[in-house]
């Protein structure tokens, strides 16, 4: 054969025999496995709760290529949980961020980024150069995408979800168990995914679930232990419990049924899941007369007052409530997401301010008072 069609052997150098040695002398992986891993090419959508755990360990581990995709920047209350980011990181790309952090941890690492939206019109042209793809996205659209994309291309999905101190983890593979539609072949209500959007989480729980993908994503790299094709592993954090669950493969799913209907031109997941595009619309207004007439009618409107506790006491709209914009974020559990919210400040920006934050937590029904509280006094005097 001409030297120029010989592929090189993957080598491992002396600094890498160092930084592996815990795992060179684990029956398990040894140099074989350690091999297998070097060679790996792994895809992480999104760099979050989910994605922050699972690439530090795939990195620290010695996984040769990592894909990252992630459309979003880093923002405050990212901190909590998404701990490839730290403080110093917050308006920077998370892809930029999650890119530094992992260089750090394992220089040996090829990391590619994709700052850009996972979607339709790019998931088969990443998805294909990959071998493992994982998911630690928090949307059902994007979800419903990805194990299409994986089903298509025979890709193995390793999964997980997490609202408030439940997880559930499990490796989706149509080669040999179920895909995600097996397991869910309609998308739930929209009021339900709505609520569990602007669920809270505690920081810990994604990190607990990450880890369990990560070490999924090894045991398949390496060839050893049983992975979980056909089981779902539920954790309850509250009181420290784990159960297995079995998941059936469907001989009539649609995507990898004995007649599959999902083909590489791809159906519009938002659409089938109900829910409006990830865009979120600017913020509605309603007038200080129409407000007056809502409460005249007794109507059922949260009237949220964003300036400062001192305007506030020197006077507000009845049956307001006061949560300054910087407290904002403290308060939004305390909402439900049909409610009739009416946010109004002064004239400087914060009422728009505080109902884009709100449309982002899916408040959708959030309108913003013109002209704020003067215009409502201004209103009050002229029928006083």
């Amino acid at each position: 054969m001409p030297a120029s069609n010989l592929v090189a052997p993957v080598q491992i150098s002396e600094e890498e025999i160092a930084r592996y040695a815990r795992h060179l002398i684990t029956p398990e992986v040894g140099m074989a496995g350690q091999l297998k891993l070097k060679q790996a090419r792994v895809l992480q959508i999104g760099t979050g709760g989910l994605g922050s755990p699972i690439t530090i360990y795939l990195a620290a581990a010695g996984v040769g290529k990592l894909g990252l995709v992630d459309l979003d920047v880093v923002e405050v209350s990212n901190l909590q949980r998404q701990v490839l980011h730290g403080t110093s990181d917050v308006g920077r790309l998370k892809v930029d961020s999650a890119r530094d952090t992992l260089a750090e941890i394992n220089p040996h690492v090829d990391i590619q980024t994709y700052n850009a939206r996972f979607s339709r019109q790019n998931a088969l042209e990443i998805v294909q150069d990959y071998d493992i793809v994982v998911d630690g996205t928090d949307n059902l659209p994007t979800r419903y995408l990805l194990s299409d994309v994986c089903v298509l291309l025979g890709k193995p999905l390793v999964h997980a979800s997490v609202f408030r101190f439940e997880g559930h983890i499990t490796v989706f593979d149509s080669k040999s168990g179920p895909c995600y539609r097996c397991v869910h072949p309609e998308p739930p209500p929209l009021e339900f995914v709505q609520r569990l959007s602007v669920g809270g989480i505690l920081g810990v729980q994604p990190g607990v679930a990450g880890c369990i993908q990560a070490l999924e994503v090894i045991k398949l790299i390496v060839g050893k232990g049983r992975p979980l094709i056909g089981r779902m592993l539920v954790f309850d954090g509250v009181n420290l419990k784990f159960r297995e669950v079995q998941i059936r493969k469907d001989p009539d799913c649609v995507a990898c049924g004995t007649h599959p209907t999902i083909t590489r031109d791809l159906p519009d997941y938002e659409v089938f899941c109900g829910v409006k595009p990830a865009q979120v619309a600017l913020p509605s207004e309603i007038s200080a007369s129409e407000l007056r007439s809502w409460l005249a009618e007794h109507r059922p409107v949260v009237l949220l007052d964003v300036r400062d506790t001192a305007e506030f006491d020197s006077g507000s709209i009845p049956g307001a409530r006061s949560v300054p914009l910087s407290e904002l974020l403290f308060h939004v559990h305390e909402f439900v997401w049909g409610d009739d919210i009416v946010v109004f400040g002064g004239a400087d920006g914060r009422a728009d301010a505080a109902a884009e934050r709100l449309q982002k937590f899916n408040f959708r029904r959030t309108r913003v008072l013109q002209g704020g509280f003067k215009a409502w006094r201004d209103l009050e005097k002229a029928h006083a």
